[in-house]
């Protein structure tokens, strides 16, 4: 499908003789092919892109949150490191780009055949992206509407509305300048965020109780079950973005993958154990139940509303990198409208769930129970893509997964490619029975309460594609690409 007429290069370059086109165009392509004269770049810079996105308020709460839960500043540190290791699997997915020259959006046809794509899209990748804009939005604003209420101004409904509002048009227009911009505007966002970020780690780490322990330190079942939980919070980051060959797509064919996935996983990794940790550390020494107000104790009094800045900076950064994904996902649903177009319907969509998060659920309550429960989707489907790329050896036709007709390679059987759809709803439905958190599995009831939603999940929808997919009529298709 190709809902737009693609313009001449709308991709960056780079300062080692690749072409650069203008960053002011908005970028034409939507989920066609990217031809090869139009594919330039280092995968060097994809660091940035990640790294921009990952210096963020969500980030500084949900490390905050694992000592809150009863764990010790060590601990909780290593659920971090832990956790963020699943950026390795979001790195590996980003290899598919160059390969393909398509968005992840295009080269699950694959995994799910021409039309069962459309159902996994609408989902996993529309309906999944829109709660994390909306989940990110609202972090966002709550920073905002500290720095409202410093500057002397009542944050009232009318007012918080607005600021949303404002928020949510800042990172749509990044989104759907698109993918040079993004390239372009990501390394100076970066290089901003690392500053204030290196300022509020010294006032942090100065107050830090590096000996840190609850006053009632957890044990046997509870304490397994706190860290298991905590390690699937902090992989919801990296599992989210099952989209990463978005960024990686205009690459040239013959990029090494290693380096895509090495520069996407590093870029994701580093900044998000340093903040998830910075939220760790802050938690033993102020209240981190009230970020703001906790940490204003910690750091200098001029520098409060520069970190606030730095905050609503870094989400509009990782929201921008959303809403493009889900633009790209609601064309691959099937409708033909432009990325612009869709981009826009997408952010309408998640100022709707973030007025609804903030003015009338508990937000940390929120926080919490979309992080875990989005993993029993997340995690299968991660799972069953890099299966796939395991299988294929990252070897795709980018031209061939245009082809949405009957005659496609990719049409399977009735446009649904079994293997992979019965490979996700096997991977769901193990994680279902697993987790515990708004509603106990028979299998975390049996285990005291421990949630083992995600490895059960992933290791389940893996093992089935594999199996299936070498037993199917689909099997012909791996081995040849192969």
């Amino acid at each position: 499908m190709a809902p737009t007429t693609p313009e001449p290069a709308t991709d960056t370059g780079d300062r080692h003789g690749d072409p650069a086109p203008p960053t002011a165009r908005v970028e034409a392509h939507g989920v066609d092919h990217i031809p090869d004269s139009e594919r330039h770049g280092r995968p060097r810079r994809l660091f940035s892109v990640w790294a921009a996105a990952n210096v963020n308020y969500l980030s500084l709460l949900v490390g905050g949150a694992l000592v809150l839960m009863g764990l010790t500043l060590w601990q909780a540190l290593a659920v971090i490191v832990i956790g963020n290791l699943f950026w390795l699997l979001t790195g590996l997915l980003a290899v598919s780009g160059p390969a393909a020259g398509a968005p992840s959006e295009v080269i699950t046809r694959a995994l799910f055949g021409v039309l069962g794509n459309r159902v996994n899209n609408a989902v996993t990748g529309w309906m999944i992206s829109v709660c994390y804009f909306a989940l990110n939005l609202s972090s966002a604003a709550v920073a905002a509407f500290a720095l409202i209420e410093k500057a002397g101004i009542t944050a009232n409904t009318p007012v918080k509305i607005v600021t949303v509002v404002v928020i949510a048009a800042l990172t749509l227009a990044i989104s759907i300048y698109g993918h040079a911009f993004i390239l372009r505007v990501y390394l100076p966002i970066t290089l901003a965020l690392t500053a204030v970020f290196a300022v509020v780690a010294v006032g942090v780490v100065r107050h830090t109780d590096f000996s840190y322990t609850p006053q009632q330190p957890l044990s046997g079942t509870a304490l397994w079950a706190t860290l298991i939980g905590g390690v699937t919070i902090i992989a919801a980051g990296p599992l989210s973005y099952t989209t990463s060959a978005d960024f990686s797509r205009y690459l040239p064919r013959a990029t090494s993958p290693r380096a895509v996935a090495g520069w996407t996983a590093l870029g994701g990794f580093v900044p998000s154990v340093a903040v998830c940790s910075l939220g760790a550390f802050a938690a033993t020494a102020v209240d981190m139940t009230d970020p703001q107000t906790g940490l204003e104790q910690v750091l200098p009094g001029w520098f409060t509303p520069v970190f606030l800045l730095a905050l609503v900076l870094g989400t509009i950064a990782i929201n921008a990198l959303t809403g493009y994904s889900a633009g790209l996902a609601l064309q691959a649903v099937g409708l033909r409208i432009r990325r612009t177009i869709s981009v826009l319907f997408d952010g309408t969509a998640a100022v709707a769930l973030t007025l609804y998060a903030l003015l009338v659920s508990d937000f940390l309550d929120t926080v919490s129970q979309v992080l875990q429960l989005t993993v029993i989707l997340l995690g299968p489907s991660m799972a069953v893509y890099a299966t796939d790329i395991v299988l294929r050896r990252n070897r795709y036709d980018g031209l061939a997964l245009m082809d949405e007709t009957p005659r496609s390679p990719f049409w399977y059987t009735g446009g649904v490619n079994w293997a992979g759809a019965g490979a996700l709803a096997a991977g769901i439905t193990a994680g279902a029975v697993c987790v515990n958190t708004l509603y106990t599995g028979p299998v975390a009831g049996a285990l005291g309460g421990i949630d083992l939603s995600l490895p059960a999940g992933m290791v389940v929808a893996a093992a089935v594609y594999g199996l299936t997919m070498r037993r199917s009529a689909g099997v012909r298709a791996v081995r040849e690409a192969a």
